[in-house]
């Protein structure tokens, strides 16, 4: 797919109209949240009137991978030792996805967007073109590239640039790790220029999530990318809010209790984005779950970082969001500005990390942290100085037994052996006769706590290895965007907004202005959080996040004098790291959200933690005891 290139592609014009007309609403439609989302999405979503299809199969754990493993095929190719063409390194679903909606893609003119191509963009866009052909459909395929950057990396950390971790702030020579891989995340300006230049399918590598629906908004109103700043910001919220599919029609709910009717097949989400930047969230007909401001508070609160949401093409500024529930499954979502793109963009890297192996054991009833005590002593004895060679070596007791247990499952716990090692020795087979974490463990057995009980299957202790995953920042100046468009024989280089504003690493934290005194809502029951208050939390490498949010306006006055910093770490109990803690408000969706700092032990490919994505810290914390006032309860729970 040899191209041509030309240069500053920087046209605002969508389908001959430019902004300011009266054009309506573009509807797109999420049709996944990564590749383990359902594969009916795209073929339902094409039956449905819409213009745009937009989806997300990648994930910091997925790029990771496709970027390691293509790392070795490289350095295999270069050696002469590659024997045969390697499978391709997008996502291996994407098609079973795509196909069985190509009929009425083509046939209806809808358009799709999609991050799909991880390391293999040209590839995928290639079997997307060779199935359109063999069906003689005749969409045309364009793709988009320029997120892998590890040589740009490589070669600015050679001429004595100083990346900082995004997570950290340390400089990355003290991360300890080389990088194998570097994948950046562009935004939806070569999106909408592959729209604007006839592309019926976008297929993009590293994209933001919310960067197709940008694409789509800006492609379709014709937004000038250099000043329409609100109108770009309105799309990268609604972008946000669709990118994770089903999220925002009721996955991942604190009110999921409400929506078991039809839990079984939850609605895809419909997004009408207006000329002005505003949007209204709504789903496919005659499916479960729900559209509501409760659902669409919730996918706000995802993985956002602070009062800024930073994309390549502009800045959000989240604080002012207002939501309308405008009618059954009809959300509106303003008040959302807008400033200008940050001067550099996220860049994700991977580096080998060694091996990793686990090993459980149940134990029951009675006793259990004084039974997983003696377990520990002995398993550390037995080990020795092999301890030494461990990276990471953590024990960890997952569940209890509830009094006067009902049955024995409830009553049974697992003590969860983990540990990391260069040394793959120490974890490379499963079997009795190697000494490492099986044979540590195993020797234990018959000198074990009351009900040690081995699972009947070791395949956990056998070591596989695991990748260290970073994020760093890149000058959008040194990204190469570009937009392949294969039917011509062309690419197009898509430079950086003209404007572009140095933010801090660090965002506005702050606890509420003008608290109200606690003991002014009356009398109080003690009781979980989460009875009133609901939430949602994510990952962002190590850093978590997580959001809280109330239904009624004395509710927030409580809520917002209630979570204050010191209360946060103080409801996270053992499970406070000791790291920094950030705050702000949305006061729009009575919501106060709270980042916590290198919270998850790394990423989800390294490790230890058995919450790998940060999605159970809010459970965690609507589970601890508050004061709530009466009053509160008396309108019904979560």
């Amino acid at each position: 797919m040899a191209m041509t290139s030309t240069n500053g592609a920087t046209s605002t014009v969508a389908n001959g109209h430019t902004n300011g007309s009266h054009k309506p609403p573009i509807r797109i439609a999420g049709a996944s949240g990564g590749f383990s989302d359902r594969q009916r999405a795209i073929s339902s979503l094409a039956k449905l009137d819409i213009e745009v299809i937009v989806g997300d199969w990648l994930s910091e754990c997925t790029m990771s991978l496709h970027g390691a493993e293509k790392a070795a095929n490289d350095e295999l190719r270069a050696e002469g030792k590659l024997t045969s063409e390697p499978a391709g390194l997008y996502d291996p679903t994407f098609m079973e996805n795509l196909s069985p909606a190509l009929d009425d893609i083509a046939r209806k003119g809808i358009k799709v967007a999609v991050n799909a191509g991880a390391s293999d963009t040209a590839r995928l866009a290639s079997v997307v073109e060779e199935e359109v052909n063999r069906r003689g459909l005749g969409l045309k395929v364009a793709y988009v590239e320029g997120d892998e950057v590890t040589e740009t990396v490589k070669s600015m950390m050679k001429e004595g640039e100083e990346f900082r971790s995004l997570m950290t702030g340390k400089p990355l020579k003290e991360w300890g790790y080389t990088p194998l891989s570097a994948q950046c995340y562009l935004g939806g300006a070569g999106i909408a220029e592959a729209l604007r230049s006839g592309a019926d399918i976008v297929i993009c590598g590293r994209v933001s999530d919310a960067a197709p629906a940008v694409g789509a908004g800006m492609w379709w109103h014709g937004w000038d990318r250099e000043k329409d700043f609100n109108q770009i910001a309105g799309a990268l919220v609604c972008g946000h809010l669709v990118e994770c599919a089903a999220y925002v029609c009721g996955g991942y709910y604190s009110g999921f209790k409400s929506l078991m009717e039809g839990c079984e097949n939850l609605g895809y989400p419909i997004a009408e984005l207006a000329a002005d930047g505003t949007c209204t969230i709504t789903k496919e007909p005659n499916t479960g779950g729900e559209v509501s401001v409760g659902t669409v508070s919730s996918q706000i609160l995802y993985e956002i970082q602070g009062p800024l949401y930073f994309g390549s093409d502009v800045t959000a500024v989240l604080e002012g969001i207002v939501m309308t529930q405008e009618g059954k499954d009809r959300v509106k979502v303003a008040g959302v500005k807008g400033l200008p793109p940050p001067v550099t963009t996220k860049v994700g890297l991977t580096a080998f990390g060694g091996y990793q192996a686990e090993f459980s054991v149940y134990i029951c009833g009675l006793d259990l942290e004084a039974k997983a005590e003696w377990i520990e002593r002995q398993i550390r004895y037995s080990a020795g100085d092999a301890v030494k060679e461990l990276t990471c070596f953590k024990f960890q007791l997952v569940g209890y037994s509830p009094e006067n247990p009902r049955n024995q499952e409830i009553a049974t716990a697992v003590l969860r052996i983990f540990v990391q090692t260069k040394n793959k020795d120490l974890v490379s087979k499963s079997t009795l006769d190697v000494p490492g974490l099986n044979r540590w463990a195993m020797d234990n057995g018959l000198q074990g706590c009351p009900g040690w009980t081995l699972s009947n299957d070791q395949r956990l202790s056998e070591g596989k290895v695991y990748y260290e995953y970073d994020v760093t920042l890149i000058p959008q100046s040194r990204v190469e965007h570009r937009v392949a468009l294969p039917w011509i024989n062309k690419t197009l280089d898509i430079p950086p907004a003209k404007e572009l504003r140095e933010y801090p690493r660090d965002q506005a934290s702050y606890e509420t202005k003008d608290p109200v005194d606690l003991n002014s809502f009356g009398p109080t029951t003690r009781g979980p959080m989460g009875w009133i208050v609901g939430g949602r939390s994510g990952d962002k490498a190590a850093d978590a996040n997580v959001g809280f949010y109330v239904r009624h306006d004395d509710e927030w006055d409580w809520l917002r004098s209630i979570l204050t910093i010191p209360k946060i770490k103080d409801l996270l109990d053992q499970e406070y790291k000791g790291r920094k803690v950030e705050r702000f408000e949305i006061p729009g969706i009575r919501a106060v959200h709270f980042l916590l700092r290198e919270h998850l032990d790394r990423g989800f490919n390294s490790t230890s933690t058995l919450d790998t994505l940060g999605k159970n810290v809010c459970e965690y914390l609507r589970a601890k005891y508050v004061d709530i006032p009466n009053k509160f309860l008396h309108r019904g729970k979560f």
